[in-house]
């Protein structure tokens, strides 16, 4: 059995509403006038209407009474009474069933071409209100409204205080969306695409009841009966089988009693439907959130323990230090003009020595004595992709093609990139460049700094940044999951260019400052990651 605390904003406001119509709300007092009387009164007005001609007469006009047998029936003309079978729910014995159209005229509103509109107000034209114009029990006028020719508009659809308004072309969502116009609005009527109900009975609480009562589950569901799919997106609601529809009537005092309650229920469901979006947008944004910050934890060094067996990220750096001379010397890297080294003061402070002066380091965090701070590009080099141009003329269907890997060939969540789509011939190959299976690419632009580890070779755009780990310093998974860490991405936030469309420079990405754990130390972060993210973590 489903609870209040199970169920949405939206299906306690259904619920509620759904008492109300069926009588359920408020307690009946038999000191009521019953509703029968009231049924009387506003067919005397709609009878007054017909004969001022403001209205016309139904053809087939009928009335509900209740038989000796406790069953409703509805005389229509004159024939005999009909027993009505298909009433979707039970009401007091001192309420009434109407059809709609004995307790409201329905118009359409005003029919006009888009060259005979305006947006810009001025005297003797009349404002539009439209399907985007009417939220629920309540309208808003837009910047963006139409205006229209006085002569467009007849007298009968110039909306009036206690009208309502309902989209009669719609999405299946906002179906029985409906709003209450409590305000005397001057030159003002509905669209074309816009129902206008006007009760004969002018009251505002009327009005809001029969809102109210709109918004029911059960109205809703026969509403959406009557609908009828027009095109891909949008349903019309039929006019006619609008008017036919059964409506509850209460007893005048207990309309009052029934607004009343649900004027002191709603705000209170406003208010929790509230709390519920910001909850629903708390537990979507959670695991990204915490995603970020156990990454975060991670290359703070304080996701595993630190092994004192381990060999220190210094001694690491000192064969690192071989490898790239050795490299330099076979011409397969070039030398770092300015190259520098990270170590920890005895403040405590971080400072970087480049030729042969000291500059203190900012924005760093505390990492462990066995761990260094370095440049990326101590350990990484960090190239931008290129095109040849014009593009079409270098991609080809051959074989023989080299693989041309685009963004568009990457999935958000994936880590790495595993196919493409396109290839460019052989002869391109000068003028882009080429990268290899276990590099790093780096979306470069709009979405910059997500990363990716390849699966396969190819050729790249100018879109992409290239990391290469010549010197092994890093575990590849463990590289990844730093890249993509808060710390990096918020360093690759403060390095990029360009004043509308943000580009990552390869050479600022390069002086990105990194933290270096032993290599034992990564991997054993690497296994409590994948646990974390594959086992408790989904995404």
């Amino acid at each position: 059995m489903m609870t209040i605390k199970n169920l949405k904003a939206e299906e306690i406001r259904k619920s509620i509403l759904q008492l109300a119509i069926q009588g359920k709300l408020v307690k009946q007092d038999p000191n009521d006038e019953p509703a029968s009387e009231l049924v009387k009164r506003i067919y005397a007005e709609k009878q007054k209407l017909i004969k001022e001609g403001k209205i016309k007469k139904d053809k087939n006009e009928s009335y509900i009474f209740k038989g000796d047998d406790n069953c409703y029936y509805e005389k229509i003309g004159n024939n005999e009474p009909v027993k009505l079978e298909d009433l979707p729910f039970d009401i007091p014995d001192n309420w009434a069933w109407v059809r709609l159209n004995d307790i409201i005229h329905i118009q359409t509103g005003a029919s006009f071409k888009k060259e005979q509109s305006t947006q810009e107000a001025k005297d003797g034209l009349i404002r539009v209100l439209r399907g985007g114009n009417i939220l629920p029990f309540q309208y808003s006028l837009k910047s963006d409204d139409l205006y229209i020719p006085q002569e467009l508009v007849s007298d009968d659809i110039i909306l009036r205080r206690n009208d309502l308004i309902t989209p009669a072309v719609t999405s299946l969502e906002n179906i029985g969306k409906i709003a209450v116009i409590n305000t005397e609005l001057s030159n003002t009527t509905a669209g074309g695409f816009v129902y206008i109900f006007r009760p004969y009975f002018n009251n505002v609480i009327m009005s809001d009841l029969i809102a109210d009562f709109v918004s029911s589950s059960a109205y809703l569901s026969m509403m959406k009966d009557i609908t009828k799919k027009s095109g891909q997106a949008f349903y019309n609601m039929n006019k006619e089988k609008l008017l036919q529809l059964y409506f509850p009537i209460a007893p005048f005092a207990e309309m009052k009693r029934i607004v009343d309650k649900l004027n002191k229920c709603v705000p209170l469901v406003t208010e929790y439907s509230l709390f519920e979006e910001k909850l629903s947008k708390l537990e979507s944004e959670f695991p990204e959130k915490l995603k970020k910050s156990i990454l975060q934890y991670a290359i703070e060094g304080k996701l595993v323990k630190q092994d004192p067996n381990d060999e220190p990220a210094s001694v690491l750096l000192e064969r690192i230090k071989k490898e790239k001379e050795r490299l330099i010397k076979e011409g397969k890297i070039k030398r770092d003009k300015s190259e520098s080294y990270i170590y920890q003061g005895d403040d405590k402070n971080y400072y970087e020595k480049i030729q042969n002066k000291d500059t203190i380091i900012d924005s760093v965090f505390d990492i462990p004595s066995t761990w260094n701070y370095i440049r990326l590009s101590n350990v990484l080099s960090v190239a931008r992709g290129g095109s040849p141009r014009p593009i079409q003329d270098y991609i080809t269907n051959d074989p023989d093609g080299l693989n041309w890997i685009k963004i568009g060939d990457t999935n958000i969540n994936s880590k790495y990139i595993n196919s493409c789509k396109e290839k460019i011939k052989p002869s391109g190959l000068s003028k882009t460049r080429f990268v290899s299976k276990g590099d790093f690419l780096l979306t470069n632009s709009m979405s910059f700094g997500h990363p990716y580890i390849l699966a396969i070779e190819g050729c790249i755009h100018d879109g992409w940044l290239v990391l290469s780990d010549f010197c092994n310093a890093y575990n590849k998974d463990y590289l990844y999951y730093l890249l993509s860490s808060p710390y990096v991405y918020k360093s690759f936030c403060s390095s990029v260019g360009g004043s509308v469309v943000k580009n990552l420079n390869s050479d600022k990405v390069s002086n990105t400052i990194i933290p270096l754990p032993p290599l034992s130390e990564q991997n054993r972060i690497v296994v409590k990651l994948d646990y974390i993210f594959n086992n408790l973590l989904v995404y």
